[in-house]
C-alpha cells in the first residue's frame, strides 16, 4: 500500500503531529514501507499455528513463598494516631 502526501497530511492531522512540509516525503516512504510490511506479514499462512503470549518458551522462577521479616505491626502501630483491632483509622475522606 502506498500513500499520498495527502494522506500523510490527514494522519499527521488525525494524530496531532506537526510535520513540517518538507518532512512529508520522508514520512510518505516511511508508513508506506510499514504497510507494506504489514501487508507481507498478513499474506503469510498462519493456519494451525497456535497464539502466542510471548516470544520466548520461558518458565517464570519462582522462589519458595517463606516468611523472612518478623511480625512488627504492633511496633509500627504505636506510633499511630488511631488504631483497631490491627488497622490504621483514618479520618473520612469521602461522604
Amino acid at each position: 500500500m502506498s500513500l499520498t502526501a495527502d494522506d500523510v497530511k490527514k494522519i499527521a492531522r488525525l494524530a496531532a503531529l506537526d510535520i513540517r512540509p518538507e518532512q512529508v516525503a520522508d514520512y510518505e516512504k516511511n508508513l508506506s514501507s510499514i504497510l507494506n510490511l504489514v501487508e507481507q506479514m498478513d499474506a503469510v499462512d498462519t493456519t494451525g499455528v497456535e497464539p502466542m503470549a510471548h516470544p520466548l518458551h520461558m518458565v517464570q522462577p519462582l522462589r519458595d513463598d517463606a516468611v523472612t521479616e518478623e511480625d512488627q505491626r504492633d511496633h509500627f502501630q504505636e506510633h499511630a494516631p488511631a488504631t483497631e483491632d490491627g488497622y490504621y483509622l483514618v479520618p473520612k475522606v469521602i461522604e
